[in-house]
């Protein structure tokens, strides 16, 4: 099918432990384990899907089992897999990912899949897949190549692109592509290594001052900062927009899906025509929905978003 939005990231198979009481990293902890779906990408295609988008995802999974429970499920959330590869090994990443007693990560450790599997995807169907859809989501930090390519064809095709970061190392290497992207939207650790300046997820005015001086300065078209329990704070350079957006108080059971939350229903947003304003404000509505349950894109949502 021909998809409004393309998502191009990746997969994981998240191992996650949900501490039942106060958490000890030196010592035993009591509580549940529970293998969950999950990725960057994965999720945000997901989480879109779920509020209303049409999307097509593009990644790579294991022949196996878990890899075909992976592609059932996306299908049956309406989601397009037709350039989703199998593997027969390493199509996937893990993580192993403790939560403390408050739902809050504690530690981790990822394993990252294969991505010449992807890399094979956009040099064989890149062009075909970008010249077919309207708007692009990019895990920008796959690797050099991948998120090259991916932005020049959108150039050349003239598709708008929303990037999210997996990891901060490609985006480091390459600070340029970021003025390619239609809005870029990370987390406030990623931005104090971007900005290469301490940011105080507390202190939202002075982040917001970094914000706007980076986007000027860099050439970047919008940006969003988000900072966990103490909002969000964004800035559009073309229409001057700026500002801070608080968070919903919520009952939570895991924040790890939060960021992937906030990017899919801002991101949705923006593609639907909103200002960049009302968009943070519709990302953390659905944050703030995903992050009351344990796998949170498998919960139905408790309304309309839009």
């Amino acid at each position: 099918m021909s998809a409004e939005t393309v998502v191009f990231g990746t997969v994981f198979m998240d191992c996650k432990g949900f501490a039942a009481y106060r958490y000890d990293p030196l010592g035993r902890n009591v509580g549940s384990v529970r293998f969950i779906h999950g990725g960057v990408g994965r999720n945000v295609a997901e989480d879109m899907a779920a509020i209303g988008a049409k999307v097509s995802f593009v990644s790579s999974v294991d022949g196996n089992g878990l890899g075909i429970e992976v592609l059932n499920r996306l299908k049956d959330e309406g989601i397009d897999v037709t350039h989703v590869r199998r593997a027969a090994s390493s199509g996937m990443g893990l993580w192993l990912a403790v939560m403390d007693q408050n739902g809050d990560l504690a530690a981790s450790i990822s394993q990252m899949p294969d991505l010449s599997i992807m890399e094979d995807i956009v040099r064989e169907e890149g062009e075909s897949i970008i010249a077919g859809c309207r708007n692009i989501v990019l895990e920008l930090d796959l690797n050099d190549y991948i998120s090259d390519t991916v932005l020049s064809l959108a150039k050349r095709y003239n598709k708008k692109v929303y990037g999210i970061t997996g990891n901060m190392e490609v985006i480091l290497r390459n600070r340029a592509m970021l003025g390619g992207l239609e809005c870029y939207i990370c987390n406030e650790t990623e931005a104090g290594r971007l900005f290469e300046r301490e940011v105080r997820a507390r202190e939202p005015e002075q982040v917001l001052t970094l914000l706007r001086g980076y986007v000027d300065a860099n050439g970047l078209k919008s940006m969003v900062v988000t900072l966990g329990e103490y909002g969000s704070v964004y800035y559009d350079a073309a229409s001057g927009e700026f500002g801070f957006c608080s968070s919903i108080e919520t009952k939570v059971t895991d924040t790890s899906g939060a960021g992937d939350a906030f990017f899919a229903g801002t991101t949705e947003a923006l593609i639907r025509g909103f200002s960049l304003r009302q968009a943070v404000g519709y990302g953390t509505r659905l944050a703030s929905w995903i992050i009351e349950v344990a796998e949170p894109t498998r919960a139905p949502l408790p309304g309309s978003l839009f």
